[in-house]
């Protein structure tokens, strides 16, 4: 685990920080995809005011910034020490909004029926084994609570388990939307949705963003 934890350390440390404003001069917003300013919003969640929401992986916090800022009672976890450190930073002024350092099958392991909404972006759904991780959310989710991830397509040739070039310490699991709902329905999730989004002009590569019930 602490090889795990200084790889995400050394990536957390050359990414640059969030804009202070969107293109539609927001100072908060959500983005499923790896764009800026493309892809579905909050929407996908459906209600946010007055839920409980956990973003696994929440890197610098400014995602669930946003949904706190429309009444959720957010909490963000990271595996990354100075991810929290950058996130209370910058969103500590918020209210209903609280970051811990913590590696997301053991937060999840003791934290049963405590969340509405759970959130992946880019985070560990794409880096933890889907068999181990997926009846942990599961748990952690309400009677009819959310599940919502994303993360880039699959390669030509998936390869589950794959080391991360950017983290060497570091597995991934690339899925396919059907692989991915096969998954979920094994952990007993209902109403699923699997689709990729078509990048935005001049890109090529799309995002795929998962959506399922407790």
């Amino acid at each position: 685990m602490e090889a795990v934890t200084a790889a995400w350390e050394r990536y957390a440390a050359g990414r640059t920080p969030r804009r202070t404003h969107n293109a539609a001069g927001a100072n908060t917003w959500l983005n499923w995809t790896q764009y800026a300013d493309h892809g579905p919003d909050e929407s996908l969640i459906g209600k946010v005011e007055g839920r409980h929401v956990l973003e696994l992986g929440c890197g610098t916090g400014c995602n669930l910034a946003h949904l706190s800022t429309l009444g959720a009672q957010c909490v963000g976890i990271d595996i990354a020490p100075t991810q929290r450190k950058k996130a209370e930073s910058r969103w500590g002024h918020l209210p209903n909004l609280s970051f811990q350092t913590a590696e997301a099958t053991e937060f999840l392991a003791t934290h049963p029926d405590s969340f509405d909404a759970v959130l992946s972006i880019f985070g560990p759904v794409w880096f933890t084994d889907p068999t181990m991780l997926l009846p942990l959310v599961r748990q952690s989710l309400t009677d009819g609570g959310v599940f919502v991830f994303s993360h880039k397509p699959p390669q030509l040739d998936p390869q589950p388990g794959e080391p991360l070039r950017e983290a060497r310490a570091v597995s991934r699991w690339d899925h396919s939307p059907r692989e991915w709902t096969s998954l979920l329905a094994s952990a007993r999730f209902t109403n699923i949705t699997a689709d990729v989004i078509d990048p935005p002009d001049g890109k090529h590569e799309g995002t795929l963003v998962v959506r399922a019930e407790a």
